[in-house]
């Protein structure tokens, strides 16, 4: 019989209190999605929000020129920049999701290119931050790669 130790710190809040603190957590309709929605609708893009027919229910979907845009949020995507931080508490759990996390990504990422849809990523950190970008230049960034044959195109801070 072997014992084993753990050197994951416990949370400081309770379950009932953690799964209200993450159910407040947004998934849709957060400040860059919407800065991205707008801006491309302001230049006469229509689009579908959060496809459920489609892996991964992007967040913006163009049939007209079968492209998607994820708007992907640095933490729980784990991108490499300011924004992304590894929690110092129970990091084994964390680096699992993470990994879970990309891991999905790219299954999903690869399903819909195998049914021939574009993608663009924007990165939280291209909007918010300390390295973000002016939003019309991101703008114009997705609107140019929309109405290219480009192929996969991220957008990210400086």
């Amino acid at each position: 019989m072997s014992i084993r130790t753990s050197k994951q710190m416990t949370d400081t809040v309770s379950p009932a209190e953690r799964s209200r603190i993450m159910a407040r957590v947004g998934s849709r309709d957060t400040k860059p999605e919407l800065l991205i929605r707008r801006g491309l609708h302001a230049r006469g893009f229509r689009y579908r929000v959060h496809d459920r027919r489609l892996p991964g229910k992007p967040d913006m979907v163009f049939p007209k020129y079968k492209s998607i845009i994820f708007i992907h949020g640095c933490f729980w995507h784990g991108h490499a920049c300011h924004m992304f931080r590894k929690p110092s508490s129970r990091t084994e759990y964390w680096n699992q999701k993470f990994a879970r996390n990309i891991e999905r990504d790219k299954r999903n990422f690869r399903c819909l290119e195998d049914k021939g849809w574009r993608i663009l990523t924007i990165w939280e950190c291209a909007l918010v931050g300390r390295t973000r970008l002016p939003v019309d230049s991101v703008i114009k960034t997705a609107s140019q790669w929309l109405l290219s044959q480009a192929g996969h195109l991220e957008i990210e801070g400086l």
